[in-house]
């Protein structure tokens, strides 16, 4: 295994540049330095046991590290998906059971209100809201109630609402 005072860690990586060149700051991230070097590892195909090896833990350790970044992503991901629903311009109320072929046209004329433009075809946005509401949608059917947002640059978002049709 590599030396922990050699710059290079497991793969030969220098975990330090690679931090560097994605612009990790510790102080604005929801990241810990500590999980960002093992995402960092692991995502260049480090094992966890190696890793562990390379600064000085336990291999459960880093599975919990590793874990808890992951976790934290997750995180950073929904809250900005949630701050961009709540700024879209276009916020749209796709109530349970309506027909998924119905949503393109909802879409298309609430963007219209708003002056915005959404450059997806009816197909399209079909395909993402299904794909983005998971089992919120089956077949044709919306059957749990939807929030599609529309972004100034037209881009499409779509979130499961407990009370989509309570939107404004």
């Amino acid at each position: 295994m590599t030396d922990p005072d050699d710059d290079a860690g497991p793969l030969g990586v220098d975990v330090d540049e690679v931090l560097e060149r994605a612009g990790f700051d510790a102080e604005r991230s929801v990241l810990t330095r500590r999980q960002a070097e093992v995402l960092a590892l692991r995502e260049r195909g480090g094992r966890q046991a190696d890793i562990a090896e390379y600064l000085g833990t336990s291999r459960a350790n880093v599975s919990s590290v590793e874990s808890s970044a992951r976790s934290n992503v997750e995180k950073a991901h929904e809250t900005v998906a949630f701050a961009e629903a709540l700024t879209a311009p276009v916020r749209l109320a796709v109530d349970a059971g309506t027909d998924l072929y119905d949503v393109p046209k909802l879409v298309y004329d609430a963007c219209d209100e708003a002056g915005v433009k959404v450059t997806h075809t009816a197909p399209d946005l079909m395909k993402l809201v299904s794909d983005e509401a998971g089992d919120a949608v089956r077949g044709r059917r919306v059957e749990q109630s939807l929030l599609v947002g529309v972004t100034t640059a037209g881009r499409v978002q779509v979130r499961r609402s407990t009370d989509a049709g309570g939107e404004d």
